[in-house]
């Protein structure tokens, strides 16, 4: 080979090389909201989508527990991950958006469990399994972690009427702020409270809150204005966000004293137990169903059996019959903080008793 010759070959490797660097980019990263850990997609890629940024849960415990157990399980696999921001459409670009990547496994907390149903279709059609994760997905689902649903809303019901005492009679006047009716966890919530209070409380008004702080409080409010405030016993929030917004109106209207169930034990429904402005809240351990989550999603991905982890069967909303895994919640009160998310490490003492706290910690024991 010539000397001109060799210079041509040498400076076209260099370009080749530069461009395939280029190429490259940065793994993960896109116009849909999504992130990845690991340095490559495909192959060993589990994609992890959530549905908001609202509720703390989600990007505080769910994805960091994950990650962290798919990482111990498979060091060789790669996580990318999405938030769909309470946007139905962006989760479905996102879904698409790791279709395209070449991921094995979606792990999927719908936004809206009947519009992803084309979205869960369209994997499968290339071959992706999908876990349904804490919301039954509609369509062809592989397998479903979440919690008994119906046993949360009996437990916020059970709790509420505690809280009531011998207020608890069929003329006591009770208002309900129900989830999203988007989401089917919330019906399975709303009904589990109705199996529990029907009967013994007057519903007087129900309405859903839409897992919002803002559209819960401006329905409590339309609930003051229609019974009065003097003539509500207590309030079924169904989740401790919306439960916030509550209590601010309740507070608004110069209401106290009175019980108001939640659900998802976030920080500020825990101080709210100490002051008394919020009566339980619902702990459904985050971790475990992370994990849980995430050894499925390693054994679909490595063409193992799921059947010892996914033991019972649920009916989702499009007619399929889905391998579950359910877990069991527990209701939360000011009498029991120390022996569940302090004892679990969901939070430390000094977490929960800042400086606003100290004194209610003191009185509950807390310290």
């Amino acid at each position: 080979m010539n000397a001109t010759m060799r210079r041509f070959v040498m400076g076209a490797a260099a370009v080749s090389m530069t461009l395939s660097v280029s190429a490259c980019g940065k793994a993960g990263d896109d116009d849909s909201g999504s992130a990845s850990t690991g340095s490559s997609s495909g192959g060993n890629s589990v994609g992890l989508l959530l549905p908001d940024s609202v509720t703390a849960r989600y990007d505080k415990f769910d994805r960091p527990y994950f990650e962290a157990k798919v990482e111990s399980l498979c060091p060789d696999c790669t996580v990318e991950y999405a938030n769909a921001a309470g946007d139905p459409a962006k989760q479905a670009q996102q879904i698409s958006s790791m279709v395209t990547k070449g991921v094995k496994v979606l792990v999927v907390d719908p936004q809206d469990s009947a519009a992803i149903k084309s979205s869960v279709q369209s994997a499968v059609d290339k071959g992706i399994k999908v876990i349904a994760y804490d919301r039954l997905a509609q369509g062809p689902v592989s397998a479903y972690v979440s919690f008994d649903t119906v046993k949360v809303g009996e437990l916020q019901g059970q709790a509420l009427l505690t809280a009531l005492g011998s207020e608890a009679t069929t003329k006591s006047k009770v208002v309900m702020i129900n989830g999203d009716d988007a989401d089917p966890n919330a019906a399975k919530f709303k009904e589990g409270a109705h199996n529990t209070l029907d009967g013994k409380v007057d519903i007087a008004y129900e309405q859903s809150g839409l897992w919002k702080d803002t559209v819960a409080a401006q329905k409590m409010s339309a609930a003051i204005t229609r019974l009065g405030a003097k003539n509500i016993a207590g309030v079924y929030a169904a989740n401790d966000g919306m439960a916030g917004g509550i209590a601010n109106t309740l507070k608004g209207a110069g209401v106290s004293g009175i019980p108001l169930t939640g659900q998802d034990a976030e920080l500020a429904a825990i101080q709210r137990l100490l002051t008394g402005t919020q009566s339980a809240t619902i702990y459904k351990a985050f971790k475990p169903e992370a994990e849980a989550a995430a050894q499925l999603a390693v054994n679909l991905l490595q063409g193992e059996d799921i059947s010892a982890l996914a033991t019972r069967t649920e009916t989702s909303g499009s007619g399929d019959k889905v391998p579950s895994r359910l877990l069991t919640p527990v209701s939360v009160t000011v009498d029991n903080i120390d022996d569940t998310v302090v004892k679990d490490g969901l939070y430390t003492v000094a977490d929960i008793c800042t400086a606003d706290y100290v004194a209610a910690c003191k009185k509950a024991g807390l310290e």
